[in-house]
């Protein structure tokens, strides 16, 4: 039987864990990956791509997360250069036996800079317990599109507990900051929170605002951004609602 780590223990044992980093600049007109650096759990591998983007994959190098895993993500996208991050394997926490996992991304864009991050659904299993940061720093003109799907269970299961906590700051002033407590299925279950539902998905566009009117599932931000929410049951679901949103709101910069 495998050792439970405990909640310090956990703390202790993700300082060895390794970041993947990902620097890309334009050179010429064209965009070019200058560092694409593996870290413990995703190694960053250049795809064919079309145009004057790069694309890039994060493909999956080791099972997590499980107790006491720290993955983390840096981005750093230099002024004009345009990128589409492709996630082929999504993410399972697992049942952390009293333990805790983090998942972070770091993301800091130029001015004039876009990136389309598409993330496959982050799934939390029974017993899990995560801590999920994404922040992002955009200068003027840059633009962010993403879009995530976070899965409260496995089939059958109800899930476990989730802090998210988004930060987007654009030009130097805060355009999202969310802080998502899902770590108290009572609290979670409650009408207006989720309800019975255990699959919350958005597509998010930072930096431009999107075409199209607002709608009961739109939030248009204060600055220049907004984003677009399903709450359904099943992944598919979302998907259904969320990939027409997803291809209105991209453009062909990245072509």
């Amino acid at each position: 039987m495998s050792p439970t780590l405990t909640r310090d223990a956990a703390r202790d044992h993700v300082s060895v864990h390794r970041p993947a980093r990902i620097v890309v600049d334009a050179v010429d007109g064209r965009s070019r990956a200058r560092v694409l650096e593996a870290g413990t759990f995703v190694s960053p591998r250049p795809m064919p791509g079309r145009g004057a983007g790069v694309k890039i994959a994060l493909v999956g190098i080791r099972a997590s997360l499980c107790a006491g895993d720290d993955f983390a993500l840096r981005v750093e996208v230099g002024p004009g250069a345009r990128v589409e991050l492709v996630d082929p394997n999504g993410t399972v926490a697992f049942n952390a036996r009293g333990g805790a996992a983090s998942w972070r991304a770091e993301l800091t864009l130029g001015e004039g800079a876009v990136v389309h991050w598409r993330e496959q659904p982050f799934v939390l299993a029974d017993g899990a317990d995560v801590h999920r940061e994404v922040r992002a720093d955009l200068a003027p003109g840059a633009e962010l599109l993403w879009r995530e799907t976070l899965v409260l269970g496995r089939s059958g299961e109800h899930g476990g507990a989730l802090r998210s906590l988004t930060r987007v700051t654009h030009g130097g002033h805060d355009l999202l900051v969310e802080d998502l407590d899902l770590r108290t299925p009572a609290a979670r279950e409650l009408p207006g929170i989720l309800g019975t539902a255990r699959v919350l998905g958005q597509v998010a566009l930072f930096g431009r605002t999107p075409p199209g009117d607002p709608s009961p599932s739109r939030l248009d931000l204060v600055g220049a951004g907004a984003l677009h929410r399903a709450v359904t049951h099943r992944a598919y679901e979302t998907d259904r609602i969320l990939d027409p949103v997803w291809s209105s709101w991209s453009d062909d910069r990245l072509r």
